[in-house]
């Protein structure tokens, strides 16, 4: 006997059940899930600004300038690796007490991590204070999930157009904050130069903004925010490890005896998330992401590098306002364009064009820097330079359609935060591992006697990597959410 189709081959004239009426945005919600997406983004661009001056200040790197960003990158990589340990654990978590806790529990661990850090005076209290806070923030998991829960198939394209502006105001101010700021009692002698506290501790002042802002959002979110997880296990009886015991044993009985409605109620253990449309979805995230940060590490170097050597010789200034427009560019287009886009052609024919695009991403690079070669910075390079900074839009375009496929994918409603923490997780593990490896072979690429285009088949075979496991996703995410 053959199974109904319901997978991604199955074509849209069979699904009449399928919705055409769009459902409104829960703005009542939905602008609390906006503001809580700031504190993540804020609290690590506050912090960007002045650590290199910070690991200078405490002395870690001897006087040597070449370890200075040996140390902010054991910095950058701590938070990351501690977070990959925790999310899907705080995810998982947050399907059984509920969505609010472990959220209030993400923005206190901000605000702790942003005082200690603000107070440490040596590097080990600097490591010590992002592992805590890579430990316990939780927010992008948590977030995610919340999105899920307050939208549907309908206007979830439209709520991840609005998900930018939190993101672009966190990626402004904070920098602003850490950037000026930074060692009060010297640039401001006249208001601070008296605060003894603050000349011991030069970094403490802008934590400490930053800390206040992610403070109202804490209490925003204890008075305001609503709980979305409709049956919620106490906390105690999940540390005596009853339920999770229990819930395996339920999905173990027969079918005769199990209310389905029940099941579809309750989230599910680790195994019986680990699904082929899980694990098809988490691949894709995983290498997307992995695509991504790839490229973003990559750009400003080679933004930097010399013209000889491979790049374009662009200073600083120049380097940052180029990011700066590609970062407000990826957030207005998608603003505008991120739902019509999903409307008219849907999130898998989105995808595989984003993921796609990082061929003629990684293209441009030999050709940007053969055209300064032989007609210098001019004309040329910068519509060229245009041209790839736009393609990265389409890239960026990934990141809602892969949230869609998480969604789908997910055995039942009540396992969305366990669903997307594993994909989350894989997403992470990719964010430790595309800078550092991006950096060493870029830096392979630019010694004598080595390939100089090394970076380009490394970036290409990711791209391909990419392409590939995007297409193991349905061309509608909906499809495998109906099939449930």
């Amino acid at each position: 006997m053959i199974a109904p189709q319901d997978d991604e081959e199955t074509p849209l004239l069979q699904r009449p059940e399928q919705r055409t009426t769009k459902t409104p945005l829960p703005w009542d919600r939905f602008w609390i899930i906006l503001l809580l997406e700031m504190p993540s983004f804020l609290s690590s661009q506050t912090l960007a600004p002045f650590i290199p001056q910070l690991i200078r200040d405490i002395g870690v790197t001897h006087g040597d300038e070449s370890q200075t960003g040996y140390y902010v990158g054991i910095l950058q990589s701590s938070y990351y690796a501690a977070h990959t340990l925790t999310i899907f654990h705080w995810s998982r978590l947050s399907d059984h007490i509920g969505r609010k806790p472990v959220m209030l529990t993400a923005l206190l661990a901000i605000i702790v991590s942003m005082f200690s850090f603000g107070l440490s005076k040596t590097f080990l209290g600097l490591l010590v204070s992002r592992v805590f806070c890579g430990a316990f923030d939780s927010s992008d998991g948590v977030l995610e999930t919340l999105v899920m829960d307050t939208t549907d198939v309908t206007n979830m394209p439209e709520a991840y157009g609005y998900i930018p502006i939190p993101w672009m105001i966190g990626n402004t101010v904070g920098p602003l904050i850490g950037g000026s700021l930074s060692r009060p009692a010297d640039r401001f002698p006249d208001i601070f130069g008296r605060l003894e506290l603050l000349k011991t501790h030069p970094y403490l002042l802008p934590c400490s903004i930053s800390a206040f802002f992610i403070s109202i959002a804490w209490l925003v979110t204890y008075f305001r925010l609503k709980e979305s997880v409709s049956t919620r296990t106490p906390l105690w009886e999940l540390i005596k490890g009853r339920f999770f015991e229990q819930s395996y044993q339920k999905l173990r009985q027969p079918s005769s005896n199990v209310d389905p409605g029940e099941a579809q109620s309750k989230p599910l253990p680790l195994r019986a998330l680990l699904t082929s449309k899980v694990l098809r979805v988490t691949t894709s995230y995983a290498t997307t992401n992995l695509l991504y940060i790839a490229f973003t590490s990559v750009l400003p170097v080679f933004y930097a590098t010399p013209i000889e050597l491979g790049g374009l010789s662009l200073d600083p200034p120049r380097i940052g306002a180029l990011l700066a427009a590609q970062g407000v560019t990826h957030g207005i287009f998608q603003l505008l364009f991120n739902a019509r886009l999903h409307d008219r052609f849907g999130a898998g024919a989105i995808h595989i064009t984003g993921v796609s695009s990082g061929i003629p991403i990684v293209i441009l690079f030999p050709v940007i820097n053969a055209l300064a070669r032989a007609y210098g910075v001019g004309v040329a390079v910068w519509l060229c330079v245009a041209v790839q900074l736009a393609l990265t839009t389409s890239l960026v375009m990934c990141y809602p359609c892969m949230s869609l496929s998480v969604r789908a994918a997910a055995p039942n409603r009540a396992s969305f935060g366990a669903t997307n923490g594993i994909a989350l997780a894989a997403v992470t593990v990719a964010s430790i591992i595309a800078p550092v490896s991006a950096a060493s072979v870029f830096s392979y690429s630019l010694q004598e006697g080595h390939d100089a285009w090394s970076i380009y088949y490394f970036l290409m075979t990711i791209t391909f990597l990419a392409v590939g496991t995007a297409l193991l996703l349905p061309r509608d995410p909906s499809v495998w959410e109906d099939s449930q």
